[in-house]
């Protein structure tokens, strides 16, 4: 119960910047609301995060001007942060949240920040293997703290962490793919129903290291009777759509796709980076993957979270910069054409699919807010307003 006023718990969940960041919010959210929760999202201003949150009804989503860290622009960034700050002060004068769990990346510090000052409980999920910046920075501020890989638990140097696995959405799901069989998917995508479908799928910033590697192999891939979902991103999308004319190859290429557990379904096997939100999104609908770590992620964290899935048998990975264009056919035809190979990474991958994880994110978090932490100098209040679906953008 709210601890202000007797109304439903109103929680803030910082989970802006990225489709992996954004995603398992969002899981996480819905499960709070099946628990009687009021929600708000805080998010950045980044085209994916506003397009994401069109489909989230029923809560409140407050926009934050926040920037990444990149390319040494520390003046902006830490100006972001600081208005980010205030902004989520503001909000939180407003309406006191009981609990405020942050997803990780740039979004985030400045919610747990103004949270820790206003004596709110706090909470952290890192998805990755390799903790990222922000959530390192933000341990010692947290009262808690979720993980997606066992390995983060110990790299994050806190007490109070649990192993819950990385949240998915409810549409993906094994079940989901039989309520939605691949010929199904296919057809809604503009695909053949009954050939064998690749897909290419960079995240939600699309991949061009990834669309090069795939472009390179076209030739050698001509001759198979396979078919192909590629998801671009924005600046490759024209290249990569003349690359599959060119080769007379059939191709549903798209800058972007919302609907990814449909793309998912769709597939007999995936190429992809090894971000945790996607790797979980996988195992979820037990999809055969080539991996291929962004070279160029922080602390290299997509190579270990590809190493993870590698060891277990759950998926195949290359190096972007290492690999042949004939490497690639040869592990692509692998994933398509031989089933006892098929049915071990499936198997493999069912190990890592965590069905309940939003869930028990969602318990903790009720359970541990429950005895508010607080802080003597500050004081707040709830103004008790209902929570609707709003798209604010805090100043």
């Amino acid at each position: 119960m709210n601890s202000s006023t007797g109304k439903k718990p109103f929680i803030a969940i910082a989970c802006g910047g990225t489709g992996g960041h954004l995603f398992p919010g969002l899981a996480v959210a819905e499960q709070l609301r099946a628990r009687g929760c009021e929600v708000a999202l805080l998010i950045s201003p980044k085209e994916v995060d506003q397009q994401s949150v069109k489909t989230a009804t029923g809560m409140e989503i407050f926009t934050l001007p926040a920037v990444g860290l990149q390319n040494r622009n520390y003046f902006s960034f830490t100006k972001s942060v600081w208005k980010s700050f205030r902004a989520t002060q503001k909000i939180f004068k407003n309406r006191r949240p009981q609990a405020v769990l942050a997803m990780g990346g740039f979004t985030s510090a400045p919610p747990i920040l103004a949270a820790y000052f206003s004596g709110v409980k706090t909470f952290l999920h890192e998805s990755n293997t390799v903790p990222g910046r922000a959530n390192r920075l933000l341990t010692h501020l947290a009262d808690a703290a979720f993980v997606g890989f066992p390995d983060a638990a110990a790299r994050l140097k806190m007490k109070a962490v649990a192993t819950t696995g990385t949240p998915v959405r409810p549409q993906f799901s094994p079940e989901s793919r039989i309520q939605n069989p691949e010929s199904t998917c296919r057809t809604a995508l503009g695909l053949e129903p009954n050939l064998p479908t690749i897909l290419v799928v960079g995240g939600s910033q699309g991949a061009s290291g990834l669309n090069e590697l795939i472009l390179s192999a076209l030739p050698l891939l001509a001759e198979k009777n396979w078919q192909w979902l590629h998801l671009t991103g924005a600046n490759d999308f024209e290249k990569v759509k003349a690359a599959y004319a060119a080769c007379g190859m059939k191709a549903v290429v798209k800058p972007f796709l919302a609907e990814m557990d449909r793309a998912l379904g769709a597939a007999t096997a995936c190429v992809s980076r090894s971000g945790a939100s996607s790797l979980a999104e996988m195992a979820a609908m037990r999809l055969p993957s080539l991996l291929v770590p962004l070279p160029t992620s922080a602390d290299n964290h997509q190579s270990f979270n590809a190493v993870a899935f590698v060891k277990t048998g759950a998926a195949k990975s290359v190096e972007q910069r290492k690999t042949t264009p004939a490497q690639v056919v040869a592990i692509l035809n692998e994933l398509v054409a031989d089933e006892s190979v098929r049915a071990k990474m499936q198997a493999a991958l069912a190990e890592w699919h965590t069905p309940k994880a939003a869930e028990q994110i969602a318990e903790e978090i009720l359970q541990l807010s429950a005895r508010r932490k607080m802080v003597s100098h500050k004081h707040s209040h709830d103004c008790g307003c209902s929570a609707h679906h709003s798209t604010k953008t805090a100043h």
